[in-house]
């Protein structure tokens, strides 16, 4: 049977000699049947944890004024703040507000590959109008940077790989990126009562993993199970939720689970919802074709057994979102996909800042949208059927790449 609940996963007993066998085992679990879990005892401290979350909050305070001059579209990094509404999920608008932020680098050099526009300084709020904003990020940033690599280790581990297995795809400096969101409730977004608004549309994350501080007492994610039901997963205090991303699927043959998950705008009257989602970074420079031939080498036969008897037991797989994380397509390289997908999410940045890739970009939605409607009227017309709804599962729209966002 398809799981029903998120479990909660302790990390000081991964600490522990005596009880890391059990913590290991289960992660297995998790990571094979769910592709979700919460994480508690990360290593965070308590009066940062605290801090970071009143200060996420407070940044929506400050004036639409101060929010425009860091607005995201004043650089090609994808870094700063996004008005209301202005990010695209699963071919729909998503009710959100947010600023992006990252592990900071310098300017690339001139010749870098253009992906290379990602690494940059982060569009920081002054001091004077959030003051130690910045130094409680830049510290919450280098904390969990660290924590996702140990992390990711344990996931080796769990599944009978080399503890090091993955560290051929971090950079020693590398970037990791880290949103705040604000998900106003359906009455502060003008929807009629009963509307169900979307915060984020259904998708999967990019790569490896990602870490979501639960900012606030609202639910709305949701993770959606192999039976293709909507499982709630509702914030739990002192815990992180932490996702698997598709990089980390493809990389593991398909043992670690990736799994579609969404989040709901709060209903009328309860407030908006805020979320500070971390989101572990991958070398860009990596090829598709280097995933597929390389990977994280040859994750042991017993362990592959395992989770093709969970699919079975399940009778398969039903996902909203299909699986994108693939050699084949326009992108060789993770750094060429990932900027690929944020021109994609923030079309006003791409119109800026990368006018070529998103009129490529759109000329491929076009595609795909035609071929769609085709397909569906040709099997309409097999069936002596007239009227038409292409607006389905097997859209163009839900066929959409992995995004970040919780």
């Amino acid at each position: 049977m398809s799981f029903t609940s998120v479990p909660i996963l302790d990390l000081a007993q991964a600490r522990d000699p005596q009880t890391k066998p059990q913590f290991l085992a289960d992660l297995r679990h998790a990571l094979m049947e769910v592709g979700f879990l919460y994480l508690k005892n990360v290593g965070i401290p308590d009066e940062l944890w605290e801090q970071v979350i009143s200060l996420g909050k407070a940044f929506f305070d400050i004036s639409k004024e101060e929010k425009l001059k860091i607005e995201m579209k004043n650089a090609p990094s994808f870094l700063g703040y996004s008005q209301l509404s202005a990010e695209i999920t699963a071919g729909k608008i998503d009710h959100r507000e947010q600023i992006d932020l990252s592990t900071e680098h310098p300017l690339p050099k001139p010749g870098a590959p253009l992906y290379e526009n990602l690494h940059a300084p982060n569009q920081w709020p002054a001091e004077e109008v959030l003051p130690n904003f910045r130094s409680a990020y830049t510290d919450y940033m280098k904390r969990m940077g660290a924590i996702s690599i140990a992390f990711t280790s344990l996931i080796a581990e769990a599944i009978d790989l080399p503890p090091d297995a993955f560290a051929r795809y971090f950079d020693a400096d590398q970037q990791h990126k880290l949103k705040i969101v604000k998900y106003p409730d359906v009455t502060e977004l003008g929807l009629s009562d009963g509307v169900q608004g979307q915060g984020v549309g259904p998708h999967k994350d990019s790569m490896l993993t990602s870490y979501l501080l639960q900012a606030s007492d609202h639910r709305g994610l949701q993770v959606q199970n192999m039976q293709g039901a909507w499982i709630d997963c509702p914030p739990v205090d002192g815990t992180l939720v932490v996702a698997i991303g598709q990089g980390m699927e493809a990389l593991t043959r398909g043992v670690c689970a990736s799994t579609t998950h969404r989040v709901l705008s709060p209903a009328a009257g309860a407030g908006a919802r805020f979320s500070i989602p971390f989101f572990q970074g991958v070398r860009p420079s990596t090829t598709f074709e280097e995933l597929e031939s390389v990977g994280v080498g040859r994750v042991p036969d017993s362990v592959m057994r395992r989770r093709e008897k969970v699919l079975e037991a399940n009778g398969g797989r039903l996902d909203d979102v299909e699986f994108t994380f693939r050699k084949g397509g326009v992108a060789n390289t993770l750094g060429e996909a990932t900027l690929r997908n944020r021109v994609k999410s923030h079309p006003d940045v791409g119109e800026r800042w990368y006018p070529d890739i998103l009129r490529d970009i759109r000329k491929e939605q076009a595609k795909e949208v035609t071929r769609k409607q085709e397909q569906t009227q040709s099997a309409a017309t097999a069936e002596g059927e007239v009227n038409v709804d292409v607006n389905t599962n097997t859209s163009a729209q839900a066929q959409v790449p992995a995004v970040e966002a919780h």
